[in-house]
Formats: structure tokens, C-alpha cells, sequence
């Protein structure tokens, strides 16, 4: 564990070193107060509206950087061949994995903390209220969804021939979870056989990434989740993360890395 928490270090000072976290922040960060600074946010529907775009824009960021920083991991290191050195010391290939998904998930989700506290200070200065446990599960379930989109990310480098291609798939089948994961239920019944079939088997196959999306959970200040179901969510996350690395560690330990 000691040689996979060395190499998430590593990433995690690459990811501050990068400019990304620091553009997307400044970006939120404005778009965020120039909302709040309005006369009109103590409306109860408009403020909904402006908080509703705030956490809109800090999903986007949460995804550039989770799959920013994942996609970039494996092909760096080849094209810089520092992978040479790495592997030539005391470790193996599942320990270099586990250090690039715990750096890549851990700067997302410091990344994310750092998102949500701005945000909430910016909501509690509007609204006078503060939900801490509210916002507190609203991190903690974005950051077990972005364990999974971190996993699919580094299994795509592997797969994909280019950092552009990785990028464009795994978003792609990203949002296409998110948006469309929900209803394929819906589409497998209107579908003939055997195709109804596959779109079901499918539907129950993919992580439903939705599940973890509790944005109105802030938006309309609804009561906590009941804290079963919280850790329930967390542990579906989990399973499917370490499915994911496994099979990433599979094509790792194939894979020539020349």
C-alpha cells in the first residue's frame, strides 16, 4: 500500500501543478458570486434557478478534472517513459493502478470540496440557512460517482489509442448514463426480440451513475437522505470501481507498456 499511496502522491502534485482546477474554479467561482450578487435571489424560484446552474457547472468541472487527469495517466507515462523507471523499482503493476486511481479520484474529490464549500458559502450568505448534512452527502455521493467514472477513464487509456479518443468515449458514455442509463428500461420494452432483450441486459449491466446525481437534495433543500440508503449508494459505487480496476489491472499485466 505504502508504494501505491507514493505513486497517488505523485499525481496529486501533477494535478496542482496543472492549471485546469485552478481555471474551472475561477470560472465557477465567478459565474457563482456575479448569480448571487442579484437583487433578485431571495426569490424563492429564481434562487432555485441559480443554484440549479452553479452545481450544473460544478458537475461539468468534477468531470473535466476526473477525466482529465485519469486519461492522461498511462499514455504520459509511455510517451514520457518515465513508465520505465517506475516499473524497474519494487512494484508492481496493480500498485502503480491503485496509485493512479486513488491520485486521480482523490484530486477530483478535493477538487469537488472545494467546490461545494464555495458554493454553500455563497447559499448560506443569500439564504441565511446552512444544511451541512445535506451538502456533506451530496459530496461524499459525487465523489463515489466519480470512483467510478475514474476507474472507466484509466481502463479506457488502456484500450483507446489515444488520450483524445478516451477522452471523447468515456464522456460520451458518460452523460450517456447519466442522461439516457435510466430509460433504457423503458426503450427495452418498446424494442422486439432479441434486441428488447440486449437493451435489458444492458440496463441492469451498466453502474447507474444517476443515482448518485441529489443535486435537488440542495437546490430545494429537502431533508437528508436517510443514511441506510446513503451507505448503501456508497457501496454500489465501490463494487463497481474495483470490478472496473480489476478488469484494468487484466489489461494491465498484458499489456506491453513500450
Amino acid at each position: 500500500m505504502k508504494n501505491s499511496l507514493a505513486v497517488a502522491q505523485v499525481v496529486l502534485l501533477e494535478m496542482i501543478r496543472r492549471k485546469d482546477f485552478y481555471v474551472l474554479f475561477a470560472l465557477t467561482a465567478l459565474i457563482t458570486a456575479l448569480m448571487g450578487s442579484v437583487t433578485f435571489f431571495d426569490d424563492p424560484k429564481i434562487a432555485r434557478y441559480l443554484k440549479e446552474v452553479c452545481l450544473a457547472l460544478i458537475w461539468v468541472s468534477a468531470l473535466f478534472i476526473g477525466i482529465g487527469t485519469a486519461a492522461r495517466q498511462f499514455p504520459a507515462e509511455r510517451e514520457s517513459r518515465t513508465i520505465f523507471p517506475l516499473m524497474a523499482k519494487p512494484i508492481t503493476r496493480g500498485q502503480v493502478l491503485v496509485g493512479k486511481f486513488l491520485g486521480c479520484w482523490l484530486a477530483t474529490a478535493a477538487g469537488l470540496l472545494v467546490f461545494y464549500l464555495f458554493f454553500g458559502g455563497v447559499v448560506a450568505s443569500k439564504e441565511h440557512t446552512l444544511y451541512p448534512v445535506n451538502y456533506f452527502q451530496a459530496w461524499s455521493l459525487h465523489c463515489a460517482m466519480m470512483a467510478v467514472v475514474v476507474a472507466i477513464t484509466l481502463l479506457g487509456s488502456l484500450l483507446l489509442s489515444s488520450v483524445a479518443a478516451n477522452l471523447t468515449m468515456t464522456t460520451v458514455l458518460t452523460l450517456g448514463i447519466l442522461f439516457v442509463g435510466r430509460h433504457l428500461n423503458k426503450v427495452a420494452l418498446q424494442a422486439g426480440e432479441p434486441v428488447g432483450t440486449l437493451i435489458y441486459g444492458l440496463y441492469y449491466v451498466i453502474p447507474h451513475l444517476e443515482l448518485f446525481d441529489v443535486r435537488d437534495l440542495l437546490v430545494h433543500n429537502w431533508p437528508a437522505i436517510p443514511w441506510g440508503i446513503w451507505a448503501i449508494a456508497l457501496a454500489y459505487a465501490g463494487v463497481y470501481a474495483a470490478l472496473l480496476l480489476t478488469g484494468t489491472w487484466l489489461v494491465l499485466r498484458k499489456k506491453a507498456l513500450q
